[in-house]
């Protein structure tokens, strides 16, 4: 019975055996069918495969174009860019190996902080920048203790470097790292280190400067180090951009423009201590950073002035100065701005991030009256000797509007009336013309239209008619607006690069002369269109704009110098930005010096010279300056001077005197 029973055990026992081994062999089977599959059959395609692991294509940044001014100086530039980057896995101890950088370079808290986190998040052969823009001193001191510092390796790049900084930022503008939203798909955007254009000529013509970028191939181990670089194609380098621009005049019509009527003087001069003392602190965007202050005639620290000065050929077209201020660095782009810079560029009470040149809009103020009286000789109503008598106010209806001149200026006639900016005059001449005719010949002359000047951000102005009003705010048109807009106020606004085309359209014989500030030097002269404006109609205004700095009541003939090497002409403007109450005009209105500066006139001028033989125009806008004859002009008068200086040879090329055109 024992016996049957083992024996029993021994046949479960065999059979359980004998099935593992089924299973085995079956496993086995299966594995060894497996790595024939892999090996035999689908081993052409894995070993593609692996290659293509194996070998990774890298992007090559391409070189940005250049940009220069007219005569060939450079106003963007590419320049080495020394770096500092560690590798984790190649020191012991990241933390202190960066304390030890930190005693032979500048590294901010955040920095360090950052490279802590990113090495913690990537993998330990992949490099951190720490710190960048190096000068060779730094790298130097770096490079002599490179035996110390374990995991730190020197690398060269390019950064963009604008030498001439805030004088030129908003025509160059700036570049600045690719954001998200600015993605199109290209993997070139994608590299960590490659810029793209943000504002003025980077961002127009960034396609062009950015070029092509190259390829090579990296050969990578299982876990992406790079192993070996192979040799691959070079790319395509940017288009350089040549502007119209002269650097020279644009640095000094900046400087020029941002002392106004203030002496710039040292920080340590005694006049800036004993105004400290009286409780003034050298606000942000004097010019303490360079050690240099502005002083008002009362002694008073003030801000650099506010606005923009277009200088334009006015028969090309070209535009040899365009400027706005305050203004900024770009460079500080490339160093990498702090949150706490970007505030402050954003929330600066004067803007320097808007280009006020272009996309600042301004009433003109009596800059505009040459266009009223144009308009006035052009429709019949009025002729060059025709008079009117100013006693210091219009009646319309139950409305009186007041002359800048509380007296008045007795009788005058046309070039009277612009040469004295006499407002009842242009009151009685857009009360004849009408608001349609008004706005008609302003189209004609570059006002209430983009100019398409190659720059981003233009903004077209606003030439009101009867239609616009209708239209946005559900209003029909008064007789009073029309006076309004015949001295230059109201609904009427226009950007400085307008005012400067209107006074080249005025001098130039009467040509729709286009701002242009690309400069390409095989281009043909332009061949402008004809407005078909009477010869001895565009003389009565340049001749009243004549008197207006020549004449012996002219608004801006302080602005006159005896040693001024040529004579020229203009126009004023005083833009009131606060309306002025009745109660105001019997107290005594408070002089613009003594108003808070946003409750201060802007001040404006036009102007063109030679006077015999106009060449080119100018326009200055200083926001809340004041009276234009008393800011706007000496400064258009300084910048007409160096203009002339700095390009003699010009002036006689191609001349329209007054003859030529009367």
């Amino acid at each position: 019975m024992r016996r049957a029973s083992d024996q029993e055990t021994q046949r479960k026992f065999s059979r359980r055996a004998l099935l593992l081994a089924g299973v085995k062999l079956g496993l086995f089977g299966t594995l060894a069918g497996r790595l024939y599959y892999l090996q035999v059959i689908e081993a052409q395609r894995y070993s593609v495969l692996s290659e293509d692991n194996q070998f990774n294509l890298e992007l090559l940044p391409p070189i940005r174009g250049r940009i220069f001014d007219r005569n060939g100086a450079l106003l963007a530039a590419n320049r080495a860019n020394f770096r500092v980057e560690i590798v984790a896995e190649q020191t012991n101890h990241v933390e202190r190996t960066l304390s030890a950088l930190r005693d032979l370079v500048h590294i901010d808290d955040w920095d360090v902080k950052r490279v802590l986190r990113d090495t913690r998040r990537k993998r330990g052969f992949v490099p951190i920048t720490v710190v960048e823009n190096l000068t060779r001193t730094d790298i130097s001191r770096v490079a002599v203790n490179a035996p110390y510092l374990p995991g730190i390796r020197i690398k060269v790049g390019r950064s963009r470097n604008y030498p001439f900084g805030n004088a030129a930022v908003h025509l160059t503008g700036y570049v600045a790292a690719v954001s998200e939203a600015e993605l199109t798909g290209d993997p070139v955007l994608e590299l960590p280190d490659f810029r793209i254009g943000k504002s003025g000529i980077e961002k127009l013509y960034d396609l062009d400067l950015r070029g092509s970028s190259g390829r090579r191939q990296v050969e990578v181990n299982a876990l992406g180090r790079i192993i070996r670089k192979l040799p691959g194609e070079e790319g395509q380098p940017g288009r350089d951009v040549s502007l119209t621009i002269d650097v020279r005049l644009q640095t000094m019509a900046t400087e020029r423009l941002a002392r106004g009527n203030s002496e710039v003087v040292s920080v340590q001069d005694p006049r800036v201590q004993d105004a400290l003392q009286r409780g003034q602190n050298l606000s942000a965007g004097t010019n303490a950073e360079t050690g240099i202050v502005n002083l008002d005639r009362k002694g008073r620290i003030s801000l650099p002035e506010s606005g923009a000065v277009v200088v334009m050929d006015v028969h090309l077209g070209d535009i040899l100065a365009l400027v706005s201020t305050p203004a900024f660095d770009p460079n500080l782009f490339n160093k990498g701005l702090s949150p706490k810079d970007w505030e402050f560029l954003l929330s600066h009470p004067r803007f320097p991030m808007t280009n006020k040149a272009i996309a600042g809009q301004y009433p003109p103020g009596s800059t505009f009256k040459m266009l009223v009286c144009l308009a006035a000789l052009e429709a019949g109503v009025a002729v060059p000797n025709t008079k009117v008598f100013c006693p210091g106010y219009m009646e319309l209806g139950d409305a009186r509007f007041h002359c800048w001149k509380k007296h008045g200026h007795g009788k005058l006639n046309m070039t009277g009336a612009i040469e004295q900016s006499c407002d009842v005059y242009l009151y009685e001449m857009a009360k004849r013309l009408g608001i349609d005719r008004i706005a008609n010949l302003a189209s004609r002359f570059g006002l209430g239209e983009k100019l398409e000047v190659e720059l981003p951000g233009e903004r077209r102005g606003l030439v009101p008619t009867r239609e616009w009003k209708l239209a946005t705010r559900g209003q029909t048109w008064q007789k009073g607006e029309t006076l309004i807009t015949g001295i230059g106020q109201g609904f009427l606004l226009c950007t400085p690069l307008q005012l400067a085309t209107m006074t080249a359209r005025l001098v130039n014989g009467g040509y729709a002369v286009t701002p242009r500030l690309v400069y390409e030097t095989d281009s043909d002269e332009p061949d402008f269109e004809n407005l078909n404006i009477p010869a001895h109609h565009l003389n009565v205004v340049i001749e009243g704009m004549n008197k207006v700095v020549n004449g012996e009541r002219g608004t801006a003939r302080g602005a006159r110098q005896k040693d001024d090497p040529f004579q020229f002409g203009g126009k004023t403007g005083s833009v009131q930005v606060k309306r002025i109450s009745k109660a105001e005009r019997l107290s005594g209105i408070i002089k613009n010096e003594d108003r808070p500066w946003r409750d201060r006139d802007h001040a404006m001028f036009v102007a063109f010279a030679p006077l015999d033989a106009p060449r080119y125009a100018v326009s200055v806008v200083v926001e809340h300056g004041g009276g234009g004859s008393k800011i706007a002009a000496p400064i258009a008068r300084d910048i007409l001077v160096e203009t002339l200086r700095i390009d003699p040879a010009h002036v006689g090329s191609r001349s329209f005197g007054l003859d030529d055109i009367g």
